[in-house]
């Protein structure tokens, strides 16, 4: 019994956590879900419109992920930093951000640019007709030309927003993001469809939609924060007397966050990777994919940010000294979240069927984005655990494990099975799918004992 109740908070324990998630999943809830009915109205104009914006999506979200490893491992010290109470470490985590941010922008920006026709071509290799890949290659075009001006205010955004979450403040991000998806979703209906005499601009719409609504967002958070900055965020007064980030800080986190940035970055580069997999099966493959992976993302927000507030107080613990409490925490935490998410798994599966039906593709498309959503809703609760035991191993500055944890096994095991089965097996794509999903299970036995041994468990910033 007393194992069992190691793993159960008490009504204080899930108000803490609840406070940090709920804003956490409110913010990415809407913009998923508006990500979600920005697809389908996408979806109702054709299935090469659909597909087209779905390859530079998935492009696009590579870059998201650099951004996100970029701020990740200067987060770790801002978390710790935040739970010390020492305002100046934030600031420098901060400024530190902002130069790889910068950099990152920079380097997307060209390689977009230069090679972005021959990235989307990547993934017009299977069956299909001549007419359709040509379709779908200009309305990829077109979509990515556009979204690059809105990649900058992303990265601002990102600089802002992981740091109030780190210091426990997610409510400002929250209520940008919210205001954000309702200009998206606005725009979206009046420039995909030509609304209230403006021109029906199809995927240029959307694309024009998301920009605006992206740098909605960086307005808002910025000018919130900085009007505050003298009680609320305080931490953030003097960010800009200087943009200089200490020697010594800048080598503890390139030697802490850069095997973040890599893992970030070879993710989600191995996730394009297993798309381009799937896609050798054909069109219809990329579209059904494209239906379910928008279903998944606002399902996914429960452990997304579950796992979000492992990092945040978990992060805070271990930078306060607090080594038995983390230990405890986590634990509650890791079980809340794969409690959380076998119930969302349920209602994502029975809803399967359903979904699909909201989009003008054909039956073939439709059918195979059905079975994706039921494989990942099946995987759901594994996925969970998955992402508390990385967040747990991040928050105690455990980024080399981590590396070899995330990204080396998708590059190592996932790629490589969907690889070879996709090419030179005759197994249905589905099969496929579910097989990459089941080697997860190496990642959750590892994860279990590397977080039953406490090798997390360390501050960073003594």
């Amino acid at each position: 019994m007393k194992k069992i109740t190691k793993f159960i908070g008490n009504r204080d324990f899930y108000k803490m956590v609840l406070m940090i998630a709920v804003p956490i999943m409110i913010q990415n809830g809407i913009t998923n879900f508006v990500s979600l009915l920005d697809n389908i109205m996408i979806g109702q104009v054709g299935t090469e419109q659909m597909s087209g914006v779905a390859i530079v999506n998935q492009l696009i979200f590579v870059y998201n992920l650099c951004i996100f490893g970029g701020v990740s491992g200067a987060g770790i010290f801002t978390a710790q930093y935040f739970g010390q109470g020492n305002h100046e470490g934030v600031r420098q985590t901060m400024r530190f951000k902002l130069w790889m941010v910068i950099v990152i922008t920079a380097l997307t920006a060209i390689l977009f640019l230069c090679g972005g026709t021959n990235l989307i071509n990547a993934y017009l290799k299977g069956d299909g007709s001549a007419e359709s890949i040509a379709a779908t290659l200009y309305y990829g075009e077109k979509y990515l030309k556009i979204m690059l001006i809105g990649l900058p205010a992303f990265a601002i955004v990102q600089i802002y927003s992981s740091t109030l979450r780190e210091c426990g403040q997610t409510i400002l991000p929250m209520k940008a993001g919210v205001a954000a998806v309702i200009v998206n979703l606005l725009f979206n209906y009046i420039l995909i469809y030509g609304k209230f005499g403006a021109p029906a601009l199809g995927v240029s719409g959307a694309a024009i939609a998301t920009v605006l609504s992206r740098y909605v967002e960086m307005l808002i958070t910025v000018i919130g924060v900085h009007r505050k900055r003298k009680d609320t965020y305080s931490f953030v007064t003097g960010l800009y007397n200087t943009l200089k980030v200490p020697k010594e800080l800048t080598l503890k986190i390139i030697k802490k966050g850069s095997p973040l940035l890599f893992n970030e970055t070879l993710w989600a580069a191995g996730m394009a990777m297993l798309t381009q997999c799937y896609s050798v099966r054909g069109l219809n493959v990329v579209a059904g994919l494209n239906v379910s992976n928008t279903i998944n993302n606002v399902f996914n927000i429960v452990f997304i940010a579950l796992g979000d507030s492992v990092a945040i107080i978990v992060g805070q613990l271990l930078g306060a000294g607090k080594m038995k409490e983390a230990r405890d925490t986590d634990n509650k935490m890791i079980a809340f979240s794969v409690m959380c998410c076998t119930l969302v798994a349920l209602v994502m599966f029975l809803m399967a069927p359903l979904f699909p039906r909201l989009y003008k593709i054909n039956d073939e498309a439709r059918l195979l984005a059905k079975y994706f959503i039921m494989a990942t809703a099946l995987f759901m609760p594994q996925n969970a655990f998955l992402h508390a035991t990385y967040f747990t191993l991040r928050s105690g500055g455990k980024t080399i494990i981590t590396f070899l944890f995330d990204s080396v096994f998708i590059w190592c095991v996932s790629v490589v099975i969907a690889f070879v089965l996709s090419r030179y097996t005759g197994l249905p794509v589905i099969a496929v799918y579910a097989m990459v999903q089941l080697a997860d299970i190496i990642k959750c036995i590892i994860g279990f004992i590397l977080v039953k041994k406490g090798v997390w468990l360390q501050n960073i910033v003594a």
